[in-house]
């Protein structure tokens, strides 16, 4: 590890405070990865499907049999899950949610009433206590009505306060704050500032300890607070200076949303999402007791990241949600609307639009389900599985929606407010477009997705080879790697050439669905050797080569998909047995993206587009821009922030008490 004259090295044990710039915005590519690679979780305590998936290993017996959830947990959630079904389908206005662009006092006050703010917190803090698979099953439902009440709930819970206090709250800290936010307050995760999205080694934000010792002031911008208008309790990452004797590092703080000093400076209005309450939120001498400090100085970027691998399941559920809707409208319009004398689902050209969206609708609530049914059991790791399920439900949801407005031709582009004020069925087609594009970008973006996923798909790799590539190890590390290398090399290597799926016999109990099976043992093995083959050629520069490793975790991706529906279909055949038909369709379907993905591995123009790129941004195309009129230049891209007091009024919303 390096350091400059701005930067100090991290202490042991820091947990995620990294190398930390000594001064916001000045800080280099190598201390930003070094403070994004002390952040994450290093070690695997537990078997990963994924993690066995990315190394030519296909490890069915981690998901087959199906699991299957605790009775006792089903029995508890579902009367909850009835009475919010009841609710929202009498209670909310969906439509008017989305015209107003605000959820109303007494939705918070109902869903409040129903226990819905404390969905994933344990009922001895007053709350339901969910499962993962239950809690996800909520906000699909909720969101079906309104997506905004989906991302109000899933905001709140999944990386609001609830969560990280449950993983790494004091009995004080909980007793203190879940009984509040079981009973309906709202809470509201900041990290994002107006210069710091995905490279938190740039944080701005300070917490300075006080002379007396008793607790911090804060002083920053937060930018993008989900819920960050209503929200009486936050969860705050700010920079902790490091002096001797003191750690230091990016923390995570409880702040009561009321302390003097905090000023809400604006709600952001969305393309999608409406009703979404999103603050710019200003913090100027904050006082924050060292009593609500989570996990300790330094380890906030730990924290935010573990919380983070269950988290991520609150945003494919609502795209699960998405997919369920846009499947119905689909269906049933497709069967009713004539065209050419045969309704325009008979068609082929709407007929494959139709597969796809009932095919990948069924693969996307597999994938989640496995997931939730894994986290609850907490036997295995799913960090891997977290993220591709949030990255795969993420995209095909969009595509999903895009081929729905397609199928529904001009209808698909009217809103649900014009389409009633002629007498025909308000189905929000362009609304559920709009309100899914952000899931591409929220809890990490695809492109970030993606990187983050390939690290630890390659994670067995660096830490046997990863001294090789470094180019600041030394003469003796490199030769230490390298003998660790081999010997992993040489019992690892000869397992990809062979495999189950080479037998024309195996997976045979799983009847019409073995050759699906087959495929993706043979897959997992080419996904291992195409990853080898790119680190010997590439070894450090793999990580620019961005193409690349997307394309490698996106076939992961399928693959893993692929596994689950198979699985699933034949555990369900007695009960479900159509649930093979769309397993069988899904993988088809499936195979052919992830043929096209191993070709694109090698033939792209990836190498080209970076070169022009280049050339772009010096402007030596600016030509081709002729001929229109530009976006005003007269202010900047990104809003400088100065520190003080805030100069604007106050738009904090209170939700009146029920």
């Amino acid at each position: 590890m390096t350091t400059t004259q701005n930067s100090r090295p991290a202490e042991p044990g820091s947990d995620g405070a990294g190398l930390l710039p000594a001064e916001a915005g000045q800080v280099s590519e190598q201390e930003s990865r070094q403070v994004a690679e002390a952040a994450r979780e290093s070690e695997w305590g537990k078997p990963s499907f994924g993690k066995e998936l990315f190394l030519g290993r296909l490890r069915l017996d981690l998901i087959n049999p199906w699991p299957t959830p605790d009775p006792a947990a089903t029995v508890k959630a579902d009367p909850f899950l009835r009475t919010l079904e009841e609710y929202v389908r009498s209670g909310v206005d969906g439509a008017a949610i989305e015209r107003d662009a605000r959820i109303p006092d007494e939705v918070f006050q109902g869903l409040g009433r129903l226990g819905a703010f404390g969905m994933k917190i344990d009922e001895k803090y007053g709350g339901l206590g969910l499962s993962n698979l239950h809690y996800c099953r909520a906000l699909m439902l909720a969101g079906s009505v309104s997506p905004a009440i989906g991302a109000l709930l899933s905001a709140h819970q999944s990386i609001g306060v609830p969560q990280p206090l449950k993983m790494f709250g004091t009995d004080e800290q909980k007793q203190t704050f879940l009984p509040r936010l079981a009973a309906g307050e709202v809470s509201a995760f900041l990290l994002t500032e107006p210069d710091v999205g995905s490279d938190p080694a740039r944080l701005a934000t300070i917490a300075e300890p006080t002379e007396d010792g008793t607790g911090y002031r804060l002083n920053g911008v937060k930018l993008w607070a989900t819920n960050g208008t209503v929200a009486t309790l936050l969860v705050v990452m700010a920079r902790v200076p490091a002096t001797d004797g003191r750690r230091g590092g990016i923390t995570a703080f409880v702040v009561e949303g009321d302390s003097p000093g905090i000023t809400v400076e604006r709600r952001n209005a969305f393309l999608g999402l409406r009703g979404l309450e999103n603050s710019v939120t200003r913090f100027h001498d904050v006082f924050v007791p060292r009593e609500n400090v989570i996990g300790g100085e330094g380890r906030g970027l730990k924290i935010a990241l573990t919380t983070l691998n269950t988290g991520r399941l609150s945003l494919p559920a609502m795209c699960v949600g998405a997919g369920k809707w846009c499947l119905n409208v689909a269906r049933e319009w497709a069967a009713e609307r004539v065209q050419w004398g045969r309704p325009v689902g008979a068609h082929e050209a709407v007929a494959t639009k139709l597969s796809f969206i009932a095919a990948t609708t069924y693969g996307m609530e597999t994938m989640l389900d496995l997931c939730c049914l894994l986290a609850d059991d907490d036997r295995n790791d799913i960090r891997i599985e977290a993220a591709l399920v949030k990255l795969y439900a993420s995209e095909m949801a969009w595509r999903i929606a895009d081929e729905l407005i397609q199928i529904r031709g001009g209808r698909g582009y009217e809103t649900a407010d014009s389409l009633a004020a002629r007498g025909e069925r308000p189905a929000a087609v362009e609304q559920i477009l709009r309100d899914l594009r952000i899931n591409r970008i929220f809890e990490g973006s695809t492109e970030i997705m993606h990187l983050l996923i390939a690290r630890e798909a390659v994670d067995a790799h660096l830490s046997v080879a990863g001294d090789i590539i470094d180019p600041e190890a030394g003469l003796g590390r490199k030769a230490r790697a390298g003998a660790r290398a081999g010997a992993f090399y040489a019992k690892w290597l000869p397992t990809l050439a062979v495999g189950r799926g080479q037998s024309p016999t195996a997976y045979a109990e799983f009847g019409p669905l073995a050759t699906h099976l087959r495929y993706a043992e043979r897959a997992s093995r080419k996904l291992a050797r195409s990853t080898f083959y790119a680190m010997s050629r590439w070894q450090g520069k793999l990580e620019r080569k961005q193409g690349f490793l997307g394309r490698i975790v996106d076939i992961g991706a399928e693959v893993f998909a692929i596994s689950a529906v198979c699985v699933r279909a034949h555990a369900e055949r007695q009960t479900r047995p159509e649930g093979v038909e769309l397993a069988d369709l899904f993988c088809r379907q499936a195979r052919l993206r992830v043929d096209a993905l191993f070709r694109a591995l090698w033939e792209n123009t990836d190498s080209v587009d970076v070169a022009a790129a280049k050339r772009i941004l010096d402007g030596r195309y600016a030509s081709v821009e002729d001929g229109i009129v530009a976006p005003a230049a007269d202010a900047a891209w990104v809003a400088a922030w100065e520190p003080g007091p805030s100069s604007v009024p106050d738009v904090r919303r209170r939700i009146p008490p029920g």
